[in-house]
C-alpha cells in the first residue's frame, strides 16, 4: 500500500515575515494585499490573529473589527519564493516524488523511497527538519492516497502529524464536513445540502445514481474520494503537468462602468494570454471569459472558436462577444475580469488556409510575433496599443504597467 504525505506550511506568509521581524510573533498580525489596488484582503495571519477569529480572504476592515490591535504587513513575495524553494530541497532528501500545491503545500510519495521508518516517523522527521533549518512549522497528513493525506494535514494545526489509514478513515474522515474534502467547493456543498448530505460520510454512503444526477461525473469522483478511492499518482520532482489552459485575470483599481473600460481591459488581458500561448508554442480552440461584478458574484462563459488561434485579435473578439451577450454593465459594474484560452493544441498542428477570416487571423499572429521580438529586445513598453494612449487614469496606468496579477494554469 502506498504511503503519501501532504505537508502544509502553517500560516506561511505570516511565518516568513516573523522570521525577519521576530517582534511580530508577540502580537496579532496579518500579511495583507494592496488596498489602493483593491486587493485589500488578509493573505495570511499568525496564530494570535487566528485565535481572534481573523480569517484568510476577509477584508481588512473585518479583520480590524475582530482584532483592533492587529498589525498589517505588506507581502514580500521574493522571500516566500525563496523559502518555498528551501522546503522543496528538504523534501527531496526523502523522495523524488514531490508534487507542489502552491508555494506552501506539497504531496510526497515515500513508498519504497529507502528512507527508514513508517510514514508517521518520516512526517515527524520532516517537521523537525523544517523547524530546525528554516524556522517554520508544518502540519503533515499521512495516508494511503493524496485526498486523505491533504485532509489529514488540515485536521490538526499547527505543527502536527495526522495519520489516516485504510482501517480508521471511517472514524476520522466521515464525521468531517463535506466541504473539507478536496475539490468540494461552496457551490457543491450547497447542492449536496439540498439532499441532506452534510458530512463526508453522508457523501460516501449516498446513492451513486443520486450523486451522479446532482453533480454529474465530478460528483461520482467526489463520492469515490469520500470512500478512499483515489489512485492518482504523485508526480516526480521536475515533471511538468500537461497544460490545460492559459489565462490571466485582473482586479482594476476601480469598477469597470463602461464598454470602453471593458474594451481596454479585455485587450490587455488577451494581449498577455496570446503572448504566453505563442511563447509555449500553443494555440487554443476555446475562449473562456470570467466576470466578477461589484457584488462579488462571479461566473464564466465560454465560446468554441472556428479554428485554433494564438493571437490577441481573435481572443479579444471572442471575449468581447461573450461579455456583450451575457452581462448588463448598466446594472452590474464589473470588479474583476479574466480571460482563459482552453482546448489547447500545438502550433504545428494548425494548417495554413486560404479562407479570408483564417488568413486575417494568421496575419495578425505574424504581426504579434514581430511585436514579441521587439518587446523581448527593447522591453514590454516599446510597443503599446493605441487605445491605451487615451485619457489616462488609474485603470489605464494599471494596464500599461502590466499589473495583471493572476496567471492561471488549469
Amino acid at each position: 500500500m502506498r504511503t503519501i504525505l501532504h505537508s502544509d506550511m502553517n500560516n506561511f506568509y505570516a511565518s516568513v515575515e516573523c522570521l525577519y521581524n521576530p517582534k511580530l510573533r508577540q502580537v496579532p498580525m496579518a500579511v495583507v494585499g494592496d488596498v489602493e489596488q483593491r486587493h485589500g484582503i488578509v493573505l495570511s495571519k499568525n496564530e494570535i490573529a487566528k485565535k481572534c477569529g481573523v480569517q484568510t480572504g476577509e477584508p481588512l476592515w473585518a479583520a480590524r473589527q475582530k482584532c483592533a490591535e492587529i498589525q498589517f504587513v505588506h507581502p514580500h513575495y521574493d522571500r516566500y519564493l525563496m523559502y518555498s524553494r528551501y522546503s522543496r530541497e528538504i523534501y527531496a532528501r526523502f523522495t523524488d516524488q514531490i508534487e507542489t500545491m502552491g508555494l506552501d503545500e506539497a504531496w510526497l510519495d515515500v513508498t519504497g523511497s529507502g528512507v527508514y521508518g513508517t510514514g508517521e516517523q518520516i512526517a515527524d522527521l520532516i517537521r523537525a527538519t523544517m523547524k530546525e533549518e528554516l524556522g517554520l512549522t508544518v502540519s503533515v497528513g499521512v495516508s494511503f492516497n493524496k485526498i486523505f493525506a491533504k485532509l489529514g494535514s488540515d485536521m490538526k494545526k499547527p505543527d502536527a502529524t495526522t495519520v489516516i489509514t485504510d482501517s480508521n478513515y471511517r472514524e476520522k474522515v466521515w464525521l468531517q464536513p463535506v466541504g473539507n474534502l478536496l475539490f468540494c467547493g461552496r457551490a457543491t456543498v450547497k447542492a449536496l445540502a439540498r439532499y441532506a448530505i452534510f458530512t463526508i460520510g453522508d457523501l460516501a454512503n449516498a446513492d451513486e445514481k443520486l450523486i451522479g444526477y446532482v453533480l454529474g461525473k465530478n460528483g461520482i469522483k467526489l463520492r469515490n474520494y469520500a470512500n478512499g478511492l483515489d489512485g492518482s499518482a504523485v508526480m516526480r520532482a521536475g515533471d511538468i503537468p500537461a497544460m490545460k489552459s492559459v489565462g490571466n485575470s485582473t482586479t482594476p483599481p476601480r469598477d469597470l462602468v463602461s464598454m470602453d473600460d471593458v474594451r481596454l481591459t479585455l485587450w490587455a488581458l488577451c494581449d498577455k494570454v496570446a503572448a504566453r500561448l505563442r511563447r509555449y508554442g500553443l494555440c487554443c480552440r476555446t475562449a473562456v471569459l470570467y466576470i466578477r461584478d461589484f457584488r462579488l458574484q462571479s461566473y464564466e462563459r465560454q465560446m468554441r472558436l472556428n479554428y485554433p488561434v494564438c493571437n490577441a485579435y481573435d481572443l479579444f473578439g471572442a471575449a468581447y462577444d461573450l461579455f456583450s451577450g451575457h452581462h448588463d454593465l448598466s446594472e452590474r459594474p464589473v470588479r474583476s475580469l479574466g480571460v482563459r484560452a482552453c482546448s489547447l493544441c500545438e502550433q504545428g498542428d494548425v494548417q495554413l488556409s486560404f479562407m479570408p477570416d483564417v488568413m486575417h487571423s494568421q496575419r495578425s499572429e505574424q504581426l504579434e510575433r514581430t511585436v514579441d521580438k521587439l518587446r523581448d529586445r527593447f522591453g514590454r513598453d516599446c510597443v503599446t496599443r493605441g487605445l491605451l494612449l487615451c485619457d489616462r487614469d488609474k485603470l489605464v496606468d494599471s494596464l500599461i504597467n502590466d499589473k495583471l496579477e493572476s496567471e492561471d494554469y488549469f
